[in-house]
C-alpha cells in the first residue's frame, strides 16, 4: 500500500483548522419579552439572554430548545425595577446580591427587599471583546459598585460569569459576593459534598423546615422542592446540580480555601419556593472581606448544561467525574 502523500495530509489538517475556526459565539441585541434592548450571546450549542434594564441573566439554554432551565416571571415582561417598592419584584434569572444577608437591615435600614443598586436598578452595558460587561451603579449604602462579566464558550454549553464588587466610597464594610439562580421546578436538585465536610449531617438547616425528599447518599445531599413551605439548607460544596427530564445544569465556583463564610459556613445553598410560583434558587456564596475604599473582590463562576442521559444519579456522578 502507498503511503499518503504530503498534500492529502495538508488538505486534511486544512479541514480540521477550518472547522475548529468555524466555532463562535456571536452577540446580538435583541428585543425580550417586552424588554426592547436586550442582548443574545449564542453558538452552536447553547444561548444565552441578558436583559440589562432589570441587571439580569435571564436565561441559558440549549440551542433549539423552546425553554431553558432558568426560571423566569412571566407575569413581569417588559417592566422596569421600581427601586422605591417596599415589595420584591422577583423578575427570577441569575443576579448577584451581598452577603451576609442578615447584615442588610443595619445596612439599609430594612431586612428585605435586596440593596437597590443590587438588585433594582438598570445596568450599563458594554462588549469587551468576546464579554459582555454590566456594570451596577454604586450602592448608597453598601458604596460599592458590581461588575459581571458575562462570556459563552465559542464551541460548549458553557457560560461563565466573573462577578466583581469594588469599593468605592463610605465606611468599610464586611461583605461577600453571593450569586443567586433562580431555576424552574426541578425533577431533583443535588449538592455534591467535599470529602472532608464541615457538617456532619452533610447540610446546615436554615428554614424551619427541610426541602422535601431530603437525602444524603455517597457524599450527595440532594431534594426537590417543597410545594408547602419555603425550606433552605446550606453546605460547603462548590456544585449545586439541577435537572428536569430533559436537561441538567452544573454550576460551580470553586469554595476558597481561607476566609470566612456566611450563614454558618455555608458556600452552596438550596432554597426551594412555595406555590405558586414553582421555582428553586442554587446559590453560590464566596468568603467575606472587610473592604475599604479601593478595595475590590472577585469571583468566577461557570454553568454547564447537558442533554439528560439514563439513569439521573449515574449522570450526575458522571458530570463531576469528567470535569
Amino acid at each position: 500500500m502507498r503511503p499518503l502523500s504530503c498534500l492529502w495530509y495538508l488538505a486534511l489538517y486544512l479541514v480540521v483548522v477550518a472547522g475548529k475556526s468555524n466555532a463562535a459565539t456571536t452577540h446580538e441585541k435583541i428585543s425580550y419579552h417586552g424588554w426592547p434592548e436586550a442582548f443574545l450571546l449564542k453558538n452552536d450549542q447553547a444561548e444565552l439572554v441578558v436583559v440589562p434594564a432589570i441587571g439580569r441573566v435571564m436565561q441559558f439554554k440549549l440551542a433549539g430548545d423552546a425553554d431553558g432551565p432558568f426560571w423566569e416571571n412571566r407575569a413581569l415582561d417588559g417592566k422596569p425595577t421600581q427601586p422605591q417598592s417596599s415589595e420584591w419584584i422577583n423578575f427570577g434569572g441569575d443576579k448577584t446580591w451581598p452577603s451576609p444577608q442578615g447584615e442588610w437591615e443595619k445596612m439599609t435600614g430594612r431586612g428585605w427587599p435586596p440593596p437597590t443598586a443590587f438588585d433594582s436598578l438598570p445596568l450599563s452595558v458594554q462588549r469587551e471583546g468576546e464579554e459582555l460587561v454590566l456594570r451596577s451603579a454604586i450602592d448608597p449604602s453598601y458604596g460599592i459598585e458590581t461588575e459581571r462579566r458575562i462570556s459563552l464558550s465559542a464551541d460548549k454549553p458553557e457560560m461563565t460569569i466573573q462577578t466583581t464588587y469594588r469599593k468605592v466610597r463610605g465606611n468599610p464594610v464586611r461583605v461577600g459576593i453571593w450569586i443567586i439562580t433562580q431555576l424552574r421546578e426541578p425533577e431533583r436538585i443535588f449538592m455534591p459534598l467535599p470529602q472532608s465536610t464541615l457538617f456532619p449531617t452533610g447540610y446546615n438547616k436554615q428554614s424551619s423546615t427541610l426541602p422535601a425528599q431530603l437525602r444524603v447518599t455517597n457524599s450527595m445531599v440532594s431534594c426537590v422542592r417543597s410545594a408547602a413551605e419555603n425550606c433552605k439548607i446550606g453546605s460547603d460544596a462548590s456544585h449545586l446540580i439541577w435537572a428536569d427530564d430533559r436537561v441538567v445544569l452544573d454550576i460551580h465556583a470553586e469554595r476558597e480555601g481561607t476566609g470566612e463564610f456566611p450563614d454558618n459556613g455555608s458556600s452552596a445553598e438550596i432554597y426551594t419556593n412555595a406555590d405558586p410560583n414553582k421555582y428553586v434558587e442554587l446559590e453560590l456564596l464566596g468568603p467575606l472581606h472587610l473592604m475599604k475604599p479601593g478595595d475590590s473582590t472577585s469571583r468566577q463562576q461557570t454553568y454547564r448544561l447537558f442533554r439528560r442521559d439514563g439513569n439521573l444519579d449515574q449522570q450526575v456522578s458522571k458530570i463531576l467525574k469528567d470535569r
